[in-house]
Formats: structure tokens, C-alpha cells, sequence
């Protein structure tokens, strides 16, 4: 009798945990798709308002028009423009992300572990992080030149202080508590490094990575503007030359669909590495 009358009670619990990861995963994606859908009718109003404001209520010279800036973007695509000069740019920001990237968080975390050493090096590294890095453009072109090699260097150096820094901070706030309990159980400098500090410095190194990816465009597109026949920052140059707002729009939007995908690769790295994090944590 006492297992006839506790099968409903159980049969009840099993139904509402259901019912609740139910209705967790349709709050979830229920308000992922709401979001993406404010995004989509917020990218469609401003592109409306724009072409129905062009030639009414500003000039269609200065700003262009969304329907401009497509056939621009179809005549360089039928042409080889687009994908020529975005490959360029492309490996550019790639190398460049890449070199800075890694130079910044090894550094970050090799300084940031040997203290008397990051606090004799730290003014020296705030000093060349405050240069901006448009004035180094001229001074790579006479070490470098003009090809690949100075834009690639330009990214990597915009890029490295940004990692870094990240980096530097994420091993500073690790828990001192973590590091005591491992000398504790007997870990090694080796255990506290690759165990304790290295996992627990990810979320700054993470958040260099993604502020970085920007400005890795953003150095390699201030040195083909500065010298250079090739990519999208030569093709911004050239289209302001004549006059094209058009095409300086239209090169923007490929900058702007590069730098999007590019943080949804580091997003994904992020997702995998924070695991180990709650679900809130990494929204």
C-alpha cells in the first residue's frame, strides 16, 4: 500500500521538474530570439529613416544612401574589389590580432607573476601605451616599409598593450587564498601557475581579447590609409579622394561585418573556456 501511494507523489515531482526545464529553456531562448528580433527592426528602422531622409532632408552627397551604399557593394563584388582589398586588410588584422595577442597575454602573465619585476617595468609600459599609435605609423614605414609587414606590426602593437593589461589585471585579482591553499597541499610554483593563477587570469585575458579586436582593425587601417595601394583602408582613401561617400560607407560595412565576426569567434572561445561558470555568469 505504501508504494501504491507514493508512485503519484513521485509521478507529480517528475512532471513539474519537466514543466520547469520547460519553461527555462523556452525563458531562455524565448528572450534570445525577442533580443535578435529588437536588433533586426532596429537595423531596419535606422536603414529606413536613412533612405527616406537622403535627398529630403540632408544632402545625399555627404551621406549617401543605404541603396547607393548596396550597388556599390554589388559592383565591387562582381569586379574582385571587395574581396581582393578585404583579404588584404583581412590578413592583416588576423596576423596582426594573432601576434599581439599572444605577445600581451604571455607577457601579461609572465610580468604580472614576478612583482619587483612588473613594478620597475610598469611606468616604461604605461609610457609606450600612452604613444599614440598613429604616430608610429611614419616610423614604421621607414624600419618596415610599405607592405604587409608594417601593417601587421602596427596591429600587433595596438593590440599587445590592450591583452596585456587585461592580462595583468586578471593575474593580480587572483584569490590569495587559492594560492595558500595550494602551497598548503604541497604545489609547487608550477602547480600555482598552470592550477590557480593561469585559470583564474582567463577572464581578463578574455576581456582583452574581445576590446582588441577593434583596434587591430583599427591599426591596420591606419597604416594602408597612411601608405599603401591595397586594402579597405586604401579603399577609403581613395573613394574620399572622389568624393564617393558611397564607397567609404560601403568599406565600412565590410569593416564593421569583419570586426562582427571576429568577436563572435573570440565569444565562442570565451563560452568554452567559462564552462565552468554559471549560466548568468556568461550571458
Amino acid at each position: 500500500m505504501s508504494t501504491m501511494t507514493e508512485s503519484p507523489k513521485t509521478d507529480s515531482a517528475g512532471r513539474a521538474d519537466v514543466v520547469a526545464l520547460q519553461r527555462s529553456w523556452w525563458e531562455r531562448n524565448g528572450r534570445t530570439t525577442s533580443i535578435w528580433s529588437a536588433r533586426i527592426a532596429l537595423i531596419a528602422g535606422l536603414i529606413a529613416v536613412w533612405q527616406l531622409a537622403a535627398g529630403r532632408i540632408f544632402d545625399p552627397s555627404f551621406t549617401s544612401r543605404p541603396s547607393d551604399i548596396w550597388t556599390r557593394l554589388v559592383e565591387w563584388n562582381a569586379d574582385g574589389t571587395l574581396w581582393m582589398h578585404s583579404w588584404i586588410t583581412l590578413q592583416e588584422v588576423v596576423y596582426g590580432y594573432a601576434l599581439g595577442s599572444a605577445g600581451g597575454a604571455l607577457l601579461g602573465f609572465v610580468l604580472t607573476s614576478l612583482p619587483t619585476v612588473y613594478r620597475v617595468l610598469d611606468p616604461f609600459i604605461m609610457a609606450l601605451y600612452a604613444i599614440p599609435k598613429v604616430a608610429l605609423a611614419p616610423l614604421f614605414i621607414v624600419w618596415f616599409g610599405i607592405e604587409m609587414d608594417m601593417k601587421i606590426l602596427l596591429a600587433a602593437v595596438t593590440v599587445f598593450f590592450l591583452v596585456f593589461l587585461n592580462t595583468a589585471a586578471g593575474v593580480r585579482e587572483v584569490d590569495r587564498g587559492l594560492i595558500d591553499a595550494v602551497r598548503l597541499m604541497g604545489g609547487g610554483p608550477r602547480d600555482i601557475a598552470l592550477k590557480v593563477v593561469l585559470p583564474a587570469s582567463m577572464t581578463g585575458m578574455l576581456t582583452g581579447l574581445k576590446v582588441a579586436i577593434p583596434y587591430a582593425l583599427i591599426g591596420a587601417v591606419i597604416g594602408e590609409l597612411v601608405a599603401s595601394n591595397r586594402g579597405l583602408g586604401y579603399l577609403i582613401s581613395n573613394s574620399a579622394a572622389q568624393f564617393d561617400t558611397a564607397g567609404v560607407f560601403a568599406t565600412l560595412v565590410v569593416l564593421s561585418v569583419i570586426a562582427a565576426i571576429l568577436n563572435f569567434l573570440v565569444g565562442l572561445l570565451d563560452h568554452r573556456v567559462s564552462r565552468w561558470k554559471p549560466a548568468e555568469a556568461r550571458t
